[in-house]
C-alpha cells in the first residue's frame, strides 16, 4: 500500500490550494469517506479518499496497493502487465486495474456498492513497518514538496517509482 497526503487550502500541491474549488475537486469538499476521482494527462484517473470534515478538503492519494484478490479482472483491465507487482504500482494503474473512473467520483466509500473501502485488518503496522518521505511529483509547490507526506509498508514491492527509500 502506498498513500499520499494533501491538507487542503494551505497546501501548495493540493487541488483545492488557496481555496480554489471548481467542478473537478467539487468532491475534495465533502465530508471525510467520500472518494475524489480526477482525470491527469487528459487520460489517467486518480482516486482520493477525501478526509476532511465538509468543507474542509483534505484527501489521501491511494497511490499503490497490492492486489491479493480480483486478479484476473485486473489483468484484463491492464493488458501491459506482467506480474502482480505491476498491477497497481501507480495511482493511474490502480484505477485502471479496479476500473476506478470518473463516474466513481463522489463516490460514498462507506455505503457505496460500486466502491468502497473495506476494513480487513483491525491492529495497527508498527511505526517502524511505514516509510515516509516526500510525495511524487509535485515539484511546482515549493516548500510543500519535500515535506513528508507520503506512505508506503516497508519491504512492499507494489508500490510506484520512484520507490521509497
Amino acid at each position: 500500500m502506498e498513500t499520499e497526503a494533501y491538507l487542503g487550502t494551505p497546501d501548495r500541491a493540493a487541488h483545492t490550494y488557496g481555496g480554489r474549488r471548481t467542478e473537478r475537486n467539487q468532491s475534495m469538499w465533502a465530508a471525510g469517506g467520500h472518494a475524489y476521482v480526477y482525470l491527469i494527462y487528459g487520460m489517467h484517473c486518480c482516486m482520493n479518499v477525501v478526509a476532511g470534515r465538509a468543507e474542509d478538503p483534505v484527501a489521501v492519494l491511494i497511490r499503490a496497493l497490492q492486489p491479493d484478490e480480483g486478479t484476473p479482472g485486473m489483468y484484463r483491465r491492464r493488458a501491459a502487465a506482467r506480474r502482480d507487482v505491476d498491477l497497481c504500482s501507480g495511482p493511474g494503474k490502480l484505477c485502471q486495474a479496479l476500473a476506478i473512473d470518473r463516474q466513481l467520483d463522489g463516490a460514498d466509500l462507506v455505503s457505496d456498492d460500486r466502491l468502497f473501502v473495506e476494513l480487513l485488518r483491525r491492529r495497527q503496522l508498527p511505526t517502524r513497518a511505514i516509510i515516509v518521505g516526500p510525495r511524487v511529483g509535485v515539484d511546482y509547490a515549493g516548500d510543500w514538496t519535500a515535506k513528508p507526506l507520503r506512505f508506503t509498508i516497508a519491504g512492499n514491492t507494489s508500490v510506484s517509482r520512484p520507490r521509497p527509500r
